[in-house]
């Protein structure tokens, strides 16, 4: 069946038109300013909304396997969906651990009977398993993930004749989170001392401190740039990381290294002063720092030191964040239904323009994992799509959250726009209130060699 969107306002590489975009087979076949309706398309006219390409996240937790409890790819692909999201990656730290290549192949057969947007997911490093890691085939994974800090498990990673190996051999792009853990574990031992396990939840950002990230992220730089490797800094937090990204982008490319960025939507949405409201709910790895910071990480995205905007998804239940003290309340927070309507919100503040938020979570994402035939609105492309009505607010509830968790630390927050529908492989899912087509997503492939 086609599709013609017209009169929309399409969002599109820095620029924004009225234009019409007629779908065909699953892809944008036609892009024009007046196109006819051809015989038995479906129309939908829509005057007054913003067309984009749909929100690529890079970072994902849907808890599959292991923790059904907390979600899974479909309860969470589906909130992804309603948010606007069309595409996600997915992380390692799971049950098993996605950390040889049988078992990241069994998250590709769950997604593909169960996801309704589409996927990849990042082999896990360890301390041991850099053998697995030069096996990968370069189509087989959107990255691979190092943990360079606290993580479950044994994922974290920090025999540096393994990083060395890692940085050195792997074939695909490394996205690190970068926090120092003997520089936490300092911290948590003064905490402990001052205030036993009574540590107040706004404390967190100086365990997970500003120190802990930089000297992380200046390891991880270098590592880049003496092997001439890719590298992707997770969810940066802190104003003193920026300038690694700035000179180092600079001198990565005449070394050989090419590095990049990227920042999540809570980190741009909150800061310390927001710890008093909503406690454990914005307790997360990295954690939430000061309002200079946040007022940073804005800066630049806009000024592009940072390329990319995520979520870091990653939802525990409502009873595991309410635990009685600090250390027993988990990190993590479920953010795709809200991210985009989130970062619209910034964009109604005047923090963002409409072009920064597609260039950031669609086409920059694209351009750095090497997707093939996404993250843009391009003739031939597939058609993965989301519509949004900046002049129709939407408030979010227990009952309208998606998330298997069933929270939000958004809710009662009433955000200045709205979905209005979502497409994905040129399907319409979502019609900004409810689900009108359950078709599966497919498995994100790559233009790489």
């Amino acid at each position: 069946m086609k599709t013609l969107i017209c009169n929309a306002q399409l969002v599109n590489e820095g620029t924004i038109r009225t234009q019409d975009l007629l779908i065909d087979n699953g892809r944008i076949s036609q892009i024009a300013s007046q196109i006819t309706a051809p015989a038995g398309a479906q129309v939908i006219d829509a005057q007054g909304k913003h067309l984009l390409p749909g929100m690529i996240d890079d970072q994902v937790h849907f808890r599959e396997p292991g923790f059904p409890n907390k979600g899974t790819i479909a309860s969470e692909s589906r909130a992804a969906v309603a948010g606007g999201i069309t595409s996600f990656m997915e992380m390692p730290n799971v049950n098993p651990q996605t950390t040889n290549l049988q078992a990241l192949e069994d998250k590709y057969t769950r997604a593909s009977q169960s996801s309704l947007a589409n996927f990849a997911f990042y082999l896990g490093a360890t301390n041991d398993n850099l053998e697995e890691i030069k096996r990968l085939d370069p189509n087989q994974a959107c990255g691979v993930k190092i943990f360079m800090g606290a993580s479950t498990g044994n994922m974290l990673v920090d025999n540096s004749a393994t990083l060395d190996g890692i940085f050195a051999n792997s074939p695909v792009v490394i996205a690190t989170h970068c926090e120092d853990s003997p520089t936490i574990a300092a911290n948590e031992a003064a905490m402990r001392e001052k205030y036993g396990d009574a540590i107040p939840m706004e404390l967190h950002g100086e365990i997970r401190s500003r120190e802990a990230c930089l000297k992380s992220s200046q390891l991880a730089t270098e590592l880049a740039i003496r092997h001439k490797a890719r590298l992707h800094v997770l969810h940066l937090t802190t104003a003193d990381e920026l300038y690694l990204f700035e000179p180092a982008k600079q001198l990565a490319q005449l070394k050989g290294a090419n590095i990049t960025a990227e920042v999540c939507v809570h980190h741009l949405s909150f800061n310390d002063s927001d710890y008093a409201r909503l406690g454990s709910q914005i307790k997360c790895n990295p954690a939430i720092k000061t309002l200079a910071d946040q007022q940073a990480l804005i800066d630049a995205v806009n000024r592009d030191i940072i390329d990319i905007i995520a979520t870091d998804h990653a939802p525990h239940t409502w009873e595991e964040k309410q635990a009685d003290s600090y250390f027993k309340a988990p990190s993590g927070l479920p953010l795709v239904q809200h991210a985009l309507l989130g970062l619209l919100d910034l964009h109604a503040k005047g923090h963002f323009s409409l072009e920064k938020i597609v260039q950031k979570t669609s086409h920059a994402v694209a351009e750095r994992f090497e997707l093939k035939d996404r993250g843009y609105l391009r003739e031939g492309y597939l058609a993965d799509l989301v519509l949004v009505d900046l002049n129709k607010p939407f408030e979010a509830t227990l009952e309208n959250t998606r998330y298997h968790c069933g929270w939000s630390p958004f809710t009662g927050h009433k955000f200045a726009a709205s979905i209005s529908g979502t497409w994905v492989n040129g399907k319409q899912l979502f019609d900004g209130s409810r689900f009108i087509d359950n078709t599966l997503g497919q498995r994100l492939t790559f233009n790489r060699t």
